[in-house]
């Protein structure tokens, strides 16, 4: 940072004016265990443990979930309106769920975060939202037609009168990071979208003799 200064030392360094820097006291830890006064220019970047936390976080290289749903989508499937729909993390990770922990250092300063996903916001195409706080439960045949226990929606129309005549399907992944290192700690938040997934709906079409 400099050359160090006595501590009654108040005119700025040769060079230098009051406007180029300040004063800091800088404490070196052990071995050398010395307090200094160090002239610090201005601009000069100190290491920022967020700035740790977010590379940290980038290291981790998340991703939105995979998403799991019946009905399926694909061009010949179609779920049925008032049926219901069972959504949930297909395949979960630690990089499309959680918990992750991952941790980046410069210089002295160390900090550690671990990210998860505290919850899922399903968009389901037809103006509706649910949240789910867990990972939901993947469909199986023996559940028949009862609803999910949760995560689940049922939808009130065809998506016949949609682009492509399918509902577009994402699910918002809500991160939440607990950071701690360089004497401070913190919570970092954002979210991770899927690209949207068609799922159609159409009518049971009652056949009559």
């Amino acid at each position: 940072m400099g050359e160090a200064y006595p501590a009654d030392e108040t005119e700025p360094p040769p060079g230098q004016t009051e406007e180029d820097g300040a004063w800091h006291v800088c404490y070196f830890p052990p071995p050398g265990s010395s307090w200094e006064l160090m002239w610090i220019e201005n601009g000069t970047v100190t290491i920022d443990p967020v700035v740790l936390a977010n590379r940290a976080i980038a290291s981790m290289d998340l991703d939105p979930i995979t998403i799991g749903i019946v009905p399926e989508s694909g061009p010949n499937r179609v779920g049925l309106v008032g049926l219901p729909v069972w959504m949930w993390v297909d395949s979960p990770t630690g990089d499309t769920f959680g918990p992750i922990t991952a941790s980046a250092s410069e210089g002295t300063v160390s900090v550690s975060a671990t990210a998860s996903v505290s919850s899922i916001v399903w968009n389901m195409g037809d103006g509706t939202k649910v949240t789910c706080a867990g990972k939901g439960t993947p469909y199986a045949d023996h559940y028949g037609k009862q609803d999910s226990p949760t995560c689940g929606h049922r939808y009130a129309k065809m998506s016949t009168d949609q682009p492509e005549g399918a509902y577009q399907v994402t699910a918002t992944s809500h991160w939440v990071v607990e950071w701690t290192g360089g004497g401070q700690s913190g919570t970092i938040e954002f979210d991770l979208a899927t690209e949207p997934l068609p799922i159609r709906i159409g009518e049971a079409q009652v056949l009559t003799q």
